[in-house]
C-alpha cells in the first residue's frame, strides 16, 4: 500500500512538472492606443492555450503566457493582428483595422509622437 502511495505522489509530480514546462511567457510588441485596445487585446486571447495576457498602453508590450504544446509565438501574433492590431511578425488587415474606433487607431508606422 506504501508502495503505491508513493507511486501515484511520483506520477502526480511528474504530470505536474511536465505542465510547467510546457508555459511559456513572452513580450510582444502590440501596437494601439487607449484603454479599448487593452480590452480588446487582453480578451481577444482568452483562448485555449493562453495562461494569462497584459497589455500595457504606455510601453505597448503585451505579457503573455501560453502552453507552447498548443501554441506558438507566431500564432499569438497572428491572433492579435486579427484583432486588428499590429505586431512586429503580423499586420492587421485594412479592413479589420479600419473598422476600430478612432481612438484606437494607432500610428501603423510605428512611430511613437509626443503630445505637445
Amino acid at each position: 500500500m506504501k508502495s503505491l502511495k508513493m507511486m501515484a505522489l511520483l506520477a502526480f509530480t511528474m504530470i505536474g512538472t511536465a505542465a510547467f514546462a510546457q508555459t511559456k511567457t513572452e513580450k510582444i510588441k502590440v501596437l494601439g492606443n487607449c484603454g479599448m485596445c487593452k480590452k480588446r487585446i487582453e480578451t481577444g486571447l482568452k483562448t485555449a492555450g493562453v495562461s494569462s495576457a497584459t497589455w500595457d498602453k504606455d510601453s505597448k508590450f503585451l505579457t503573455v503566457s501560453y502552453d507552447s504544446s498548443k501554441l506558438n509565438n507566431e500564432a499569438i501574433q497572428q491572433k492579435i493582428a486579427d484583432l486588428g492590431h499590429d505586431t512586429p511578425k503580423a499586420k492587421a488587415k485594412n479592413e479589420v483595422y479600419d473598422k476600430l474606433p478612432s481612438c484606437c487607431k494607432y500610428d501603423r508606422t510605428g512611430k511613437t509622437t509626443k503630445a505637445h
